[in-house]
């Protein structure tokens, strides 16, 4: 059992989607009250604008051929800073237990006497399609939606792409950009070269860009308009409902995005 009361605390904090004010109040108290904030590439840097004076930023980003660090010498960071402040904190953008690693750094700070608490996030896999107009659920339209990663540890896509092309669940792709070809490849096999598609870049920035075709022009359609990482691919038919938002005022859609069909 740790005591809480006499060992560094780490806090794992989701940052949400992008926008700053998507952050949780529980997040932002901790924020307000971390001795060390260790951040993320995706996670707003306005956030740190309400960490205390004297607080240390440190930045462990990592992006797509521009990594910093390793997840070991992140680990290794955490444990570093507990050593030495009573309270840390870990930035992370969207949910840290979403395709975040989150976890694994749970296990590293609890294995080694450290006190955690996890405070989420709203995932980017819930919010972009939502900041689109496109619900991940629909009565009448369908009855689940999966969630997965675009692209493995070892660069390679995901076995279960092909396990939802094959199903009629709304699949949201997170990291998936790069292999956005091959992706549609797997659904116009498993589905239909006209399956709805929409992607969402910047996700509830004011750059947020948002796009739809189908399976069998998404990948022009993005290129023509230079959307790329980082960014949501959403399939299926609850793509169509964006529609209507479209034309529904004080929905959810930002003024500022582009769109592009």
């Amino acid at each position: 059992m740790i005591d809480s009361q006499s060992s560094p605390t780490l806090y794992l904090v989701g940052a949400g989607p992008g926008d700053p004010e998507l952050i949780t109040i529980k997040g932002m108290k901790a924020i307000q009250k971390a001795d060390v904030i260790l951040y993320d590439a995706l996670a707003s840097k306005e956030l740190l604008m309400f960490a205390k004076p004297g607080c240390k930023l440190v930045y462990v980003g990592k992006r797509r051929g521009k990594r910093a660090f390793s997840q070991e010498e992140i680990n290794q960071l955490i444990l570093f800073y507990c050593h030495q402040y009573k309270n840390v904190l870990r930035l992370k953008g969207g949910d840290p237990f979403v395709f975040g690693r989150g976890h694994e750094e749970m296990e590293y700070a609890l294995k080694r006497g450290v006190h955690v608490e996890v405070i989420p996030g709203i995932s980017s896999a819930l919010s972009a399609p939502a900041s689109a107009g496109i619900p991940l659920t629909k009565r009448g339209v369908n009855e689940s939606f999966w969630v997965i990663t675009g692209t493995l540890s070892n660069g390679e896509i995901s076995s279960d792409l092909y396990h939802a092309s094959r199903s009629t669940a709304t699949v949201v792709v997170l990291m998936g950009m790069s292999h956005l070809n091959k992706i549609m490849a797997l659904f116009k096999e498993g589905r239909s070269a006209y399956e709805p598609v929409a992607i969402v870049q910047h996700a509830t920035l004011p750059e947020q860009k948002f796009i739809r075709g189908d399976v069998s022009n998404i990948s022009e359609i993005a290129k023509a308009n230079d959307v790329d990482n980082p960014a949501v691919i959403i399939i299926g038919k609850v793509v169509e409902e964006s529609l209507l938002a479209e034309q529904i005022q004080n929905v959810f859609v930002s003024s500022e995005m582009k769109i592009a069909v």
